[in-house]
Parts: structure tokens; C-alpha cells; sequence
């Protein structure tokens, strides 16, 4: 009775209902990192500001800070809320990669790729952050799962839902078109195959449903059915990659060029944790072995992306490891595959065990998004400490202050009524900016201010000291420091004027 029950159970729900629950666990535990940070900044501007934003910085996740202003504008700016549409979008993916999976070959492999894919510390970690890539991870399934529907069935409501799919995707993550790739080499097959193999062209898309082999025409109008799909992606999509190519050495002068050795740390970087990236890289690679020409797609869907961004990375700083984390779903999928070939008992314990193994990095994760996790930053503790001894007429300073630490974002998040920012001119939001503007002459910025609340990156038991430039200078010349903080990853210290300074 209870098994036929199960079997009555959608394939998606279980994949679904589990990444839901795992992604919310602990959801508002870690503080907002430095990325999210930016996403609250962006997000609480207004739609005419966030164009401004996009034409100095961060173009390309401009129509996610968009999404973002509107759902903030509903459920307010708390760190759950922040997160609350990642964690959302990942369980929709767990689902839609359920469906991909019993398309591709049965049901048990759908099952399985879904359960697996909730329990990677990958899925938590970006399941549990207020940034684009949970949603890029749902849109590259989504597309994948449409462009298999459309080849299996072609009618122009289908692509045209696949065109809405990829339109979305590069608008929430430009990187994450390299997918088309795989899409592309699914539809060339099939071209190539030619009426005689059409079924079999298919079917690399399709599974083990019949698909439609009625000629060398269809398989072409196929082909140029999928071109036309791409045309409204390329429009929403052309102007934005545009804008961002010419804000890439801004937004990306922190990146490396990549290296043959970011390769195999990629697998531990996606999953966030190297022993459970291994092990589903060792059971995706038999489950590719065990699908055959089914394996063309998904395959394609997580070999393609990474050469081609490692390829460009060697050229133009573009390898982050997280810009690749949309294929994630994929290689569960082949690991499902693998899953599928054996007992339902054995499978199961390879994807607890792959729990198991990720659990100290749940916990990490949980603790700090920052990179290591031994080195959370501890905004809230910092703007504790200025909350509970501040007294009027006090001002703030930060340094570094053009830092993607955001100090000023950071603390100002957690401390509602902060002192005023004193040598603040120009602030980000009138700036169209990430980083505000600062006073060119900062002692006579700083004349007349009885006490500053100086806020600094890192541990430093003489913080002044760290000031650089002309804002060290005034700072050391007009005031003393009466008592010094150190909070994780940040130093306090409130300096008093100093008579006859």
C-alpha cells in the first residue's frame, strides 16, 4: 500500500520540499558578506538610481538588483528576507532537475540527482545568499528542461517558452549563457544525425519517451526554431553585456587569470567542500558511462560552461569559481544516473553519506560567508559597540574606504542610527556608485568634531596607525585614541579630540 502510494508522489516534490528545508535551516545566521551587502545597497535605491548604478558599475547584475527593489519593497530588508528568494529559487531547481532527470532517463534518476543536489553545501551556500546565482542555477534548468520539451514536441508556444527561460538567464547572469553551448551541440547533433536518426537526435535530449522523427525537415525546422528562440535573449541581453565589458576592469580587478590548477579545484569550489565535489565528480562520471548518448546533454551542460570560461579566463581575469555553480545541477543529474543502475537501499546511502561528509561545512557556512571561514568580518559586533557608547554630535570614519569589504555598507545595515559619516561629500547613491566620495581635505572635514568612532579593516591594536594619506595625518594630528574594539575581522576605536591639537 505505502509503495504504491510513493509511487504516486511527483518525482519533484521530495527534491523540492528537501532543498527548501536544508536551505532554510539557519538562513539568518551568518551576517551579510560583503556581496550581499552590495545587493542591499543596490536594492533599496530607487528604479532611476539603479540605472545610474548600472551605467558606473555592476551593470550586469543590474536587473537582479531590479528584482531585488521590488521584492524588498514588499517584505522589508531583514537578512532572511534578503535571502529568502535564493533559497526559494534553489528548491524550484532541485525540483525542475527532478522532472530533467525522469525526462532524460527515469524517474529513480530524477529522484536521486534531486535529492543529492539538496544536500551539497554548494546548494545551502548559495541557496543562503542574496545574490544572482541560486536564480541562474533555476533558469539553466528550467531552459534545459524546455529546450528538451521542444525538441521532443516542437510547437512555437514551447519555444517560446524556452526563449523566456534564456532571455532570463542571461539577464540574471551573463556567464551562465554559456550553456547555449550545450544547447547548440544537443540541436547540431540532431541536425547532423538527419531524418534517418532523428529519433536518436532526439533522444539524446529526450530520454527514453518517443520523440518526433518525421523527416529531414523537421529536424532543420528544429534547428532554426531554436536560432529564432535565441533572438530575444540576444536583444534584452546585447546592451547589458556591452555595458559590463567596459566596467570589467573595475568589477573584476580582483580576479587572477586562471590556471590549469583552478580546474581541479573547481569541483570543491562549486560544492563548497572538496571531499563531496570529488565524490560527485567520480559518481557523475559513471553515470555518464551508464547513459550513453542521453549523457550528450547534461554532459555538455557542465563541460562546456567551465572550458569555455577557463578558456576566456586566460585571457581576460574572468575564473571565479562561483560564476560557474549553474552547472551544478547537471552533474547531479549524471550522478543520479549513476544512483538509478543500483538499489534504491545503496543509492540512498551514497547521497546521505554525501550529507554527511558536507555536514562541517553546512555548519561553517552557517557561521560566515567569507572566504576562509576562519575569518568571518563582524559588522554587527562593530556597530554594536558605536550603538552602545555613541552621544551626539559623534561622526564616523572608515578605512579603507573604496573597499570591497564595505565597511561603511556593513556597518550602516546593523546600526540604524549611526553617527553622521563626516568626511562623506558625495555618497554612493548620488554618486551612482558602490563606494561614496570623500572629503579631498579631510583635517578641515574633521575641525570641531569632539569624537570619532573610526572603524577599520582587520585586527590592529594601534588603529590609527593604519590610516593612510591625508586622512592618517588629520586623524593623528587632532586626536587621541581613548579606547580601542577588536571584533572579528574589524577594529573600533573612539578617538577624543586633543586639546591644543
Amino acid at each position: 500500500m505505502w509503495r504504491s502510494r510513493l509511487h504516486r508522489v511527483p518525482v519533484w516534490l521530495p527534491p523540492a520540499l528537501l532543498t527548501l528545508v536544508v536551505t532554510g535551516t539557519g538562513l539568518g545566521s551568518a551576517q551579510l558578506w560583503r556581496d550581499e551587502l552590495a545587493t542591499w545597497s543596490a536594492a533599496t535605491r530607487s528604479p532611476g538610481d539603479l540605472a545610474r548604478l548600472a551605467g558606473t558599475i555592476d551593470a550586469a547584475t543590474g536587473p537582479y538588483y531590479l528584482l531585488m527593489h521590488g521584492w524588498l519593497a514588499i517584505v522589508g530588508d531583514s537578512t532572511v528576507a534578503l535571502r529568502a528568494p535564493a533559497a526559494l529559487a534553489m528548491a524550484v531547481a532541485a525540483g525542475l532537475l527532478a522532472v530533467l532527470g525522469a525526462r532524460l532517463a527515469d524517474g529513480r534518476t530524477g529522484l536521486f540527482a534531486g535529492l543529492l543536489f539538496a544536500l551539497l553545501p554548494g546548494t545551502s551556500r548559495y541557496g543562503q545568499e542574496a545574490r544572482p546565482y541560486a536564480l541562474a542555477s533555476m533558469f539553466a534548468v528550467l531552459a534545459t528542461l524546455l529546450l528538451v520539451a521542444a525538441l521532443r514536441r516542437p510547437s512555437w508556444p514551447r519555444w517560446a517558452g524556452y526563449a523566456a527561460a534564456v532571455a532570463a538567464l542571461g539577464l540574471t547572469h551573463l556567464i551562465a549563457l554559456t550553456l547555449l553551448a550545450a544547447h547548440a551541440l544537443v540541436v547540431l547533433f540532431a541536425w547532423w544525425r538527419g531524418a534517418p536518426a532523428a529519433g536518436v537526435a532526439a533522444a539524446a535530449a529526450t530520454g527514453p519517451e518517443k520523440a518526433d522523427s518525421d523527416g529531414t525537415g523537421a529536424v532543420d525546422r528544429r534547428a532554426w526554431r531554436w536560432l529564432v528562440a535565441l533572438v530575444p535573449a540576444a536583444l534584452l541581453v546585447s546592451p547589458l553585456l556591452l555595458r559590463a565589458a567596459t566596467q570589467r576592469s573595475r568589477q573584476l580587478d580582483w580576479v587572477a587569470s586562471a590556471h590549469l590548477d583552478d580546474l581541479s579545484a573547481l569541483p570543491g569550489g562549486v560544492a563548497q567542500s572538496s571531499v563531496v565535489g570529488g565524490l560527485v565528480v567520480g559518481v557523475a562520471a559513471l553515470g555518464a558511462a551508464r547513459l550513453g548518448r542521453r549523457a550528450l546533454l547534461p554532459v555538455g551542460a557542465v563541460l562546456l560552461p567551465v572550458l569555455l570560461l577557463f578558456a576566456a579566463g586566460t585571457v581576460v581575469p574572468l575564473w571565479v569559481p562561483r560564476y560557474l555553480v549553474f552547472v551544478v545541477p547537471f552533474a547531479c543529474l549524471l550522478a543520479g544516473a549513476a544512483l538509478a543502475g543500483v538499489s534504491a537501499p545503496a543509492a540512498l546511502a551514497v547521497v546521505v553519506l554525501a550529507g554527511l561528509l558536507g555536514l562541517p561545512d553546512q555548519e561553517a557556512l552557517r557561521r560566515t560567508h567569507e572566504w576562509p571561514r576562519s575569518a568571518p568580518v563582524d559588522y554587527a559586533g562593530a556597530a554594536r559597540v558605536i550603538a552602545d557608547g555613541q552621544r551626539p554630535g559623534d561622526v564616523v570614519v572608515y578605512s579603507p574606504r573604496n573597499s570591497w569589504l564595505f565597511l561603511d555598507l556593513g556597518v550602516g545595515y546593523h546600526l540604524a542610527d549611526q553617527p553622521r559619516d563626516v568626511l562623506v561629500t558625495e555618497d554612493e547613491v548620488r554618486r551612482g556608485d558602490l563606494w561614496a566620495a570623500e572629503c579631498q581635505r579631510p583635517a578641515q572635514c574633521l575641525a570641531g568634531t569632539p569624537r570619532v568612532w573610526l572603524v577599520v579593516a582587520g585586527r590592529h591594536a594601534d588603529p590609527v596607525a593604519t590610516v593612510t594619506g591625508a586622512k592618517g595625518e588629520a586623524l593623528r594630528a587632532g586626536f587621541g585614541v581613548a579606547r580601542v574594539w577588536q571584533r572579528s575581522g574589524l577594529t573600533v576605536a573612539l578617538l577624543t579630540s586633543s586639546p591644543g591639537r
